[in-house]
């Protein structure tokens, strides 16, 4: 960079280092501690040796996707993990996050890493780290391991086999774990249907491929059709920008393959597998559901074919509160967690280690389902299997997922949510907003867009009165009474502040057009929040 006449270049690469976030380590691939590299996977793994010590024989799963350096760095993992005398239990191909995760809980793991950075753009890498409870990791471990890992000497210096499988602690992925999977996955199956639907299918270049197309002919779905283009893993995904199944266009080569052949549903996972989007014709076109969409669709599908006695269902707390309705008519209890799936399946533990009842469904706004316990992550691939069911099912009374939607809005009332963000550039960008959110809340408004606030909640206090899956957040919330809420939340590393509104109206005859007036209603708050946070 400096030889390039750029040393300004210089500052990103080498400014605060990455560290342990939401979802792990995630960032761009190149030189430097602020970056994905060798050297940091490296020091991070020995952060987490150092905090796992001696496992009593417990080994780490290591997993990785399909990215150009996933490969290099789980090695590096595993070499890291054998010198410091852990046992590592190594997927050697690229693996689907969730059957990472469920290694984790079938073999009895210590811990697990899957190197991934999921849906990021292709220049990004990341590493996740799930705990003992095979569930991605809370505080204060998350806390006391990004500790060691600032504590952990330069990568040179940490102990590392470059041949970690020379070592007689290292072994291979048992080969019956997918098998295993499936099984669980079967058994959790809501209402089980084999069908011809014509499903198209695409893993946007990720790992999902092979495994969905396993799980759904083995479970009786015989219709797929793959997006050919984007079948193989492709760690470049050549044929998106950007691949994530949100992204306006990613999902363009299955629609298009859709129209062709005339299909029932499409279907796709992001580079992981460990999200679902889903899309499905509506008055003869083809229209793709949002995150809460399918959640409600899913979880109504669970609560009502359940057969526990006390079943709870869990959402981050940005995700529509159509699911706590919904929950509340079919006999449920339901809880708002932080945002972040880690969150969904700790707060899920919990309740069943204290014998409050079962967990049987989850889901994040953001295409993160999970339905059941099978894996204590979200998982694309199992909820796309519950989707293939559940359309079948209600092809076999003459409907379709809209038609059922439609129904679940006459009757617990149209949800519609919608999102926008507000930016401030430069440095002092992010502490502005954090600000502004303080400032949201010390002089809440009396209305937004002609809707009344009728109650503030402010969650960056009051935690010691809250379980701790809703601890304290940067985020404030105006309730609207019956009308639904907006939200605010600042991003925290970047100087971006999302604000989040979940409005509720009547479906009256036409419950469609409902959804669509109230989703024009619903932008004009958004817009109302962001011109007055500025």
């Amino acid at each position: 960079m400096m030889e390039a006449g750029d040393p300004g270049a210089l500052a990103p690469v080498f400014g605060d280092p990455l560290t342990l976030g939401p979802a792990g380590i995630r960032g761009e691939v190149g030189p430097g501690p602020a970056r994905m590299n060798r050297a940091t996977v490296i020091r991070t793994t020995a952060g987490l040796a150092g905090y796992l010590g001696d496992t009593g024989g417990k080994p780490v799963v290591v997993a990785y996707d399909a990215r150009p350096t996933s490969a290099t760095f789980a090695r590096d993992t595993a070499g890291v993990l054998v010198a410091a005398g852990i046992p590592v239990v190594f997927f050697p191909t690229p693996t689907p996050t969730p059957l990472g995760a469920y290694a984790a809980k079938v073999l009895g793991a210590a811990a697990a890493v899957v190197v991934t950075a999921s849906h990021n753009p292709p220049q990004d890498n990341g590493y996740k780290v799930y705990g003992a409870n095979a569930a991605q990791i809370i505080p204060p471990v998350d806390v006391e391991i990004a500790e060691r890992i600032a504590a952990a000497p330069p990568a040179n210096r940490v102990p590392r086999l470059e041949e970690p499988e020379s070592s007689e602690l290292f072994s291979v992925a048992p080969e019956d774990v997918f098998e295993r999977y499936r099984a669980e996955v079967e058994a959790a199956r809501p209402q089980p249907v084999a069908s011809d639907l014509r499903i198209v299918y695409t893993p946007v270049h990720g790992v999902g491929g092979a495994k969905v197309s396993a799980l759904l002919a083995a479970a009786g779905h015989t219709g797929m059709l793959p997006v050919p283009e984007q079948f193989e893993p492709d760690g470049r995904f050549p044929t998106v920008k950007f691949p994530n199944p949100e992204e306006p266009g990613v999902l363009d080569l299955a629609l298009e393959r859709a129209r062709n052949v005339d299909a029932d549903l499409v279907i796709a996972n992001d580079p992981d597998a460990d999200r679902l989007a889903a899309a499905a014709p509506l008055a003869g076109e083809w229209r793709t559901f949002t995150g809460n969409e399918l959640g409600v669709l899913l979880g109504d599908f669970v609560l009502s074919n359940t057969t526990v006695e006390r079943p709870i269902t869990i959402s981050s707390i940005v995700s529509s509160p159509m699911m706590a309705s919904l929950a509340a008519a079919r006999g449920a209890r339901h809880e708002s967690t932080l945002t972040g799936f880690k969150w969904i399946c700790n707060a899920a533990l919990h309740l069943e280690e204290s014998g409050e009842g079962t967990f049987v469904f989850g889901y994040e706004e953001a295409l993160g389902y999970s339905v059941g316990r099978v894996v204590r992550d979200k998982d694309g691939m199992s909820a796309a299997l519950v989707l293939c069911d559940l359309a079948e099912t209600l092809r076999r009374r003459g409907a379709t997922l809209w038609d059922r939607l439609a129904e679940l809005w006459s009757e617990l009332g149209v949800w519609v949510s919608t999102q926008q963000s507000v930016t401030r550039a430069g440095p002092e960008g992010v502490k502005s907003l954090r600000e502004a959110v303080a400032a949201l809340a010390a002089d809440p408004p009396a209305e937004v867009a002609g809707l009344e606030v009728t109650r503030v909640n402010d969650y960056r206090t009051g935690a010691e009165s809250r379980p701790f899956w809703l601890g304290n957040q940067d985020l404030i919330e105006l309730v609207f009474g019956d009308r639904g809420r907006a939200l605010a939340r600042p991003s925290g590393t970047e100087p971006k502040l999302k604000i989040y509104v979940d409005l509720r109206g009547e479906a009256g005859a036409d419950p469609f057009r409902a959804r669509v007036e109230l989703g024009e209603e619903a932008a004009s708050v958004a817009a109302a929040l962001a011109e007055r946070i500025g």
